[in-house]
């Protein structure tokens, strides 16, 4: 599938990953729909990118809010080819510490929108890929979710943020198995240390002691490196069903 012409939902577009795969689609010729709950960052990036771009706020783990979303985008561009899911949050608490058991309800909020969101709006917007007309290459649309190596390698803390995203990686074959005879891919990146607004807010020293336990090259990557992978997934029709890392080697530490 060629990223020229196609229409994509990117989740998570105002910012760090999303925002950077927004920016590469759009680059390529795409048009693209910007789910996102931040209103002001993602309106101003479809006003930087004119026509091509249209934000829609959406709470990825709501039913009606992400229908309402993929509704606006079939009206707006008539299609949905793409979807990127991107949208993500997380934290640090032990199963156990000294302030007690890990709460269940901050478990329960990181896999309601890094699983169960990941999910919502990708089983809605296959439903509209299915309609599409078959493509050259004999395929009608292409998922892409963004995991985590936190997926193999989950830290002190991560116990929640490791089962989202375990959860994510895990669900990709089946799924691509579930929408195979649609026409429809779905493949899975799981990002090392990217340069993100989260890891920008860290004080110097410590941003490159991170870099410094990349194995190589010994640096932060950058969205538009995750970007150009999730344009290589598009583009090429004979990936599916896969879990790509993309971490400069790093194999994370306990702590």
């Amino acid at each position: 599938m060629q990223l020229k012409n196609s229409v994509a939902i990117i989740t998570g577009g105002a910012s760090g990953l999303g925002r950077g795969t927004v920016e590469k689609f759009v680059a390529e010729g795409g048009k693209v729909a910007i789910f996102d709950l931040n209103e002001t960052a993602g309106a101003e990036i479809a006003a930087a990118l004119g026509d091509a771009v249209i934000f829609c706020k959406v709470n990825v783990t709501d039913e009606a809010s992400v229908q309402q979303a993929i509704d606006k985008t079939m009206a707006t561009f008539g299609a949905i080819h793409i979807c990127v899911n991107c949208a993500g949050v997380g934290n640090a608490i032990k199963t156990y510490g000294k302030k007690g058991p890990f709460p269940l309800a901050d478990f329960n909020k990181i896999i309601q929108i890094n699983l169960v969101g990941t999910f919502n709006v990708l089983r809605l917007a296959a439903e509209q890929m299915a309609k599409n007309d078959l493509l050259e290459g004999q395929e009608r649309g292409v998922i892409i979710n963004i995991a985590s190596v936190a997926a193999y390698e989950g830290q002190i803390g991560q116990a929640a943020y490791s089962a989202s995203k375990g959860g994510i990686t895990s669900m990709t074959l089946p799924i691509a198995r579930d929408l195979a005879d649609y026409g429809i891919r779905v493949n899975t990146i799981a990002p090392g240390l990217i340069e993100t607004p989260l890891l920008g807010a860290l004080p110097e020293n410590v941003r490159e002691s991170l870099a410094q336990s990349v194995l190589y090259p010994k640096r932060l990557g950058k969205p538009a490196e995750i970007a150009h992978l999730a344009a290589s997934i598009v583009e090429n029709s004979y990936i599916n069903g896969e879990c790509i890392r993309m971490d400069g080697g790093i194999r994370m530490q306990p702590r």
